[in-house]
C-alpha cells in the first residue's frame, strides 16, 4: 500500500474566518485530503486571544494555535511556534501561505528537512515598517523553498521580491467548483432592492477596506446614468462611505448590503447585470470574486494593477479593465456595458467560459499536488 503524502497547511486562519486565502485553504484541506493520496492537516493561529483549540472540521483536522492578539494585523503567538515544529516532524511537505511573518520564523526555527512549497499570494503593501522586519525573514524562507506557487504571471511580474526565484515559480490557478454556483436555487434578491426596476445592476463585494476602492467607485457612480449599485460586506470604511452616499444624495442608486451569506453572495452574483472590483493597489493580487461573477455569466469591469487581477478577467474579452483611481474612466467603463446589453451578453458568455476552462477546481488542485509532491515537471 502506498504511503499518503503527509501535507501540512500554515496560514494565518482558517474556516470559519472570512477571506479569499480562507477559501483557498479550506479547498485545498478539504480535497487534498479526500480526492488525493495525501494526509492533510491545517495549522493556523486563533482569531484574536485564546488557548490553543483542536478541531476536526468536514474532515480535516484543524490546530488553532493559542494567541496573544495581533500586531500590524500578523498573530502574535509563541505556541504557534512550537505547534509547528512538533507538527513538521509528521510532514513530508508543508505548504506555508505567504504573506506570513510568523510562518517565516516558525519555519526557521523549526529545523524541518523536509520539502517547503510556498503560496504566494501578494507582497506586503501598506506595512512598510513591518517590512524592515520581516524581511531577513522572508528571503530565508524564499531561499529555503523547493517551490513557490504564483496564480497567475501578474503575480510574479507584480512582485518586488520574485524576481531572483523564477526557477522555482510555478503556476498553480486558483480555482472554483462551477456545480457549486450553477445549481443553486436564484432569487432576484438585488432586483427586489432596486429604487427603479429597469435599472443596470452594478454588484461589488468585498472588505471596506482602503484598497478596494470603492470609494473611487462611489465618486465614478455620480457619473453613471441608468444603474444601481449594490454593495456587499463591512469594514473599517463603512461609516465614511454611507457618509458620502448620503451627502451626494445618492441614497436612491448606493444599496449597502452588509454582510452576506455564501448563498446570498451566489444569489446577487446570479441577478447582478454587471460586476466591478475598483482595487486600487497591489493587495487586491487575484480577486476570487472576479471568478464567482464570471460562472455566472456576467462581464467583469476591474483595474489594471500590477498583479494577477487583470490576468483573471482579460479586458475586452470577458469585460473591461480601467486604470486605477480613476473615477472617470471607471464611469466610462460602467456606462458602456450599462447601455449595451448585446456587449454584455459577448462579455458573459466569454467569461463563464474562461472560468471552465483556466480556473476550475480540480485544474487547481492538480497542479497544487504536483508541486506538492514534487512531480510538476517545468518551471512557469
Amino acid at each position: 500500500m502506498r504511503k499518503k503524502l503527509r501535507i501540512l497547511e500554515v496560514n494565518k486562519a482558517y474556516y470559519p474566518h472570512v477571506g479569499g486565502i480562507e477559501t483557498l485553504v479550506r479547498m485545498y484541506s478539504e480535497n487534498l485530503g479526500r480526492n488525493y493520496d495525501a494526509d492533510v492537516k491545517v495549522l493556523v493561529c486563533r482569531d484574536g486571544r485564546g488557548k490553543t483549540v483542536r478541531q476536526r472540521i468536514n474532515g480535516v483536522d484543524v490546530t488553532r494555535a493559542a494567541s496573544l492578539g495581533t500586531l500590524c494585523k500578523c498573530p502574535v503567538s509563541f505556541t504557534f511556534i512550537k505547534l509547528f515544529r512538533k507538527m513538521a516532524k509528521n510532514a513530508d511537505v508543508i505548504h506555508i501561505h505567504m504573506p506570513f511573518p510568523l510562518a517565516d520564523a516558525a519555519a526557521l526555527l523549526s529545523g524541518f528537512k523536509g520539502r517547503v512549497v510556498l503560496s504566494w499570494h501578494s507582497d506586503v503593501v501598506k506595512q512598510k515598517k513591518l517590512m524592515l522586519l520581516y524581511k531577513p525573514f522572508m528571503k530565508w524562507l524564499l531561499n529555503r523553498a523547493d517551490a513557490i506557487a504564483i496564480a497567475t504571471w501578474g503575480h510574479y511580474f507584480g512582485s518586488d521580491h520574485l524576481t531572483e526565484y523564477f526557477g522555482k515559480c510555478r503556476i498553480v490557478p486558483y480555482g472554483i467548483a462551477p456545480e457549486k454556483y450553477l445549481n443553486i436555487r436564484r432569487n432576484p434578491v438585488l432586483t427586489e432592492k432596486c429604487s427603479d426596476p429597469g435599472s443596470v445592476k452594478i454588484f461589488f463585494t468585498g472588505r471596506l477596506v482602503y484598497y478596494k476602492g470603492v470609494d473611487v467607485l462611489l465618486k465614478a457612480f455620480r457619473m453613471v446614468k441608468g444603474c444601481e449599485l449594490f454593495i456587499a460586506g463591512t469594514g473599517d470604511l463603512e461609516p465614511e462611505l454611507k457618509k458620502y452616499v448620503h451627502k451626494k444624495g445618492l441614497e436612491n442608486k448606493v444599496h449597502f448590503l452588509g454582510f452576506l451569506s455564501d448563498h446570498e453572495l451566489k444569489q446577487a452574483y446570479a441577478d447582478c447585470d454587471i460586476f466591478v472590483l475598483p482595487s486600487v493597489e497591489k493587495s487586491e493580487a487575484f480577486g476570487i470574486v472576479q471568478l464567482e461573477a464570471m460562472i455566472y455569466g456576467k462581464p467583469v469591469i476591474n483595474t489594471r494593477l500590477p498583479s494577477g487581477v487583470p490576468h483573471v478577467s482579460l479586458g475586452g474579452v470577458t469585460g473591461l479593465t480601467v486604470k486605477r483611481s480613476d473615477p472617470k474612466e471607471l464611469a466610462e467603463a460602467i456606462n458602456t456595458l450599462a447601455e449595451n446589453k448585446e456587449l454584455r451578453e459577448i462579455l458573459g458568455k466569454a467569461a463563464a467560459e474562461r472560468v471552465r476552462s483556466e480556473f476550475s477546481e480540480k485544474n487547481a488542485l492538480d497542479s497544487l499536488y504536483r508541486v506538492l509532491s514534487g512531480k510538476e515537471s517545468s518551471i512557469i
